[in-house]
């Protein structure tokens, strides 16, 4: 007879045999590992070019896939950055947006941030052209708690211009509306709105092409801008907003104009919370202190190695960020047009002016933006005043094409309390006639945000480009049909895609 412990082990085995094989068997779909993992999008670069790229996918598609995003600081933003100075936050890098910017508004309302005006947007905000030996111009300083006292300063020191430049300064309004009348196209309902492979493709259908043919004196001796207007305003506004002459290409210029006009904002604590908010909302793995430094192209997929010896997986690979002194290397290799960075400058000072530079006997003498004409022996673009903590004490913004040395600041300052330098690879050197890189690399499914920048280099564009980036992806490698306005009309959060323009 079996013992009850035998009857056991003996009922066990036979279970066993008369159970059916693993393999046979159906599995839970829980279980299951046949069906293949969601593609995943890795994106280079953390600045407003690369989270729009991964805000627009997600916004676009309801697919499942997953975005990788590698960023070699340790912060997000790229060439959107805030400077510390004695306490306060002022903008390092991208620091202005024009009232037309959409996508930006668009991100502001989405990410619920707070938009403020920069003082050097005020209508009474002091300007003066130096030359090296005087100021060629000024307008009137006056600063007053009172708002109808600085409505009275714009007036009369929009007389003070008119009396300088006439009816040109009419003349170069008019050539900017007209760009960025242009411009607009590209906010334009889906249907209306091609999906282009070119950056040629995407400037000749706005009616912009020929602007990048063409440097900006040129443009703007053909509308009919006097040679004085050209030489100091136009000159200090190029200097300032792209470091370069008026021998730039004409939509660049075009843009560097419209940035100095009215109604001009920023983010409350810096405009870098647009790509960090930008990032966090699309379900992002973001990847910090990790620099990409080859992306090859493996038959179906692409591997992406950083220098902290990791290797990735990626079904589609986005660069956003400027190659042009980029150290990435790719197989099979890439060929894109040779492209200098015009290196900017910025240099923060907490302090005062010394008058006696500019030939003055008080700093109350001094324009709140000194810009200057050009000039190779002119060590500075422009000195701005971002904050006065007192009559004798200020914070001052420096741009100049090369690095201010002590020696050179100690002649212009009379005190510094603290200095602070960064060096910004910051945008293109424009050579018109513009060659532009493709915005797909290699044919596939590589891609590149930063071709757009050799037409502008601003916030906005990039954002631009990173949608008709997001736009190639979902119809390239998803096969997505055209997006329309009708199923696209609000996202999950409420969003507005098109505006009123």
């Amino acid at each position: 007879m079996l013992s009850p412990v035998s009857l056991s082990l003996f009922s066990f085995l036979i279970l066993l045999l008369l159970r059916p094989p693993l393999s046979s068997r159906a599995q839970s779909p829980l279980l299951s590992t046949n069906a293949p993992p969601p593609p995943t999008v890795c994106i280079i670069g953390s600045g407003i070019g690369g989270s729009s790229v991964a805000h627009f996918l997600r916004r676009y598609s309801s697919d499942p896939f997953s975005i990788q995003i590698f960023e070699r600081n340790g912060v997000v933003g790229g060439r959107m950055a805030t400077v510390n100075v004695s306490g306060d936050i002022f903008e390092a890098g991208a620091s202005i947006l024009h009232p037309k910017n959409f996508h930006a508004l668009n991100y502001t309302e989405f990410l619920d941030l707070k938009l403020k005006t920069p003082s050097s947007s005020s209508d009474s905000f002091s300007l003066g052209i130096w030359d090296g030996k005087k100021f060629a111009f000024k307008t009137l300083r006056v600063r007053s708690e009172l708002p109808f006292v600085d409505k009275i300063v714009s007036l009369a020191n929009s007389v003070l211009m008119f009396l300088r430049y006439g009816f040109s300064l009419l003349r170069m309004g008019t050539f900017v509306e007209s760009t960025v009348d242009s411009f607009l196209k590209y906010y334009g309902s889906f249907e209306s709105r091609p999906v282009f492979e070119t950056v040629d493709g995407m400037l000749q259908w706005a009616g912009l092409y020929n602007l990048t043919t063409r440097t900006l004196q040129e443009e703007l001796v053909d509308a009919g801008l006097s040679p004085l207007l050209i030489q100091e305003l136009v000159t200090v506004i190029t200097r300032i907003n792209y470091g370069q002459s008026v021998y730039i290409s004409g939509l660049a210029g075009a843009v560097s104009l419209a940035g100095s006009g009215g109604g001009l904002w920023a983010i409350e604590g810096g405009n870098w919370q647009m790509a960090a908010g930008l990032i966090n909302r699309s379900d992002a793995a973001l990847h910090l202190h990790e620099e990409i430094e080859s992306i090859s192209y493996l038959g179906e997929y692409y591997e992406l190695n950083s220098t902290l010896g990791n290797s990735y997986t990626c079904d589609v690979a986005v660069v956003a960020t400027p190659l042009d002194e980029s150290n990435i290397q790719f197989t099979p290799q890439i060929s894109i047009p040779k492209r200098k960075l015009q290196h900017t400058h910025a240099t923060f000072v907490r302090g005062l002016l010394n008058p006696g530079y500019f030939g003055l006997d008080a700093v109350s003498e001094i324009p709140e933006l000194v810009g200057t004409i050009e000039d190779p022996d002119l060590p500075f673009s422009s000195i701005s005043v971002l904050k006065q903590h007192g009559e004798k004490d200020m914070t001052y913004k420096i741009f100049s094409r090369k690095p201010m040395a002590d020696i050179l600041l100690d002649s212009i300052f009379s005190v510094r309390q603290e200095t602070i330098r960064i060096n910004w690879g910051a945008y293109p050197h424009y050579n018109a006639p513009e060659v532009f890189a493709s915005f797909i690399l290699d044919g596939r499914h590589l891609y590149y945000v930063n071709a757009f920048e050799n037409a502008a280099s601003t916030m906005e564009t990039s954002g631009v480009a990173a949608e008709n980036i997001a736009r190639l992806i979902l119809s390239r490698f998803f096969n997505q049909l055209p997006l329309t306005s009708a199923n696209m009309s609000s996202d999950s959060d409420g969003q507005l895609l098109d505006l009123d323009l």
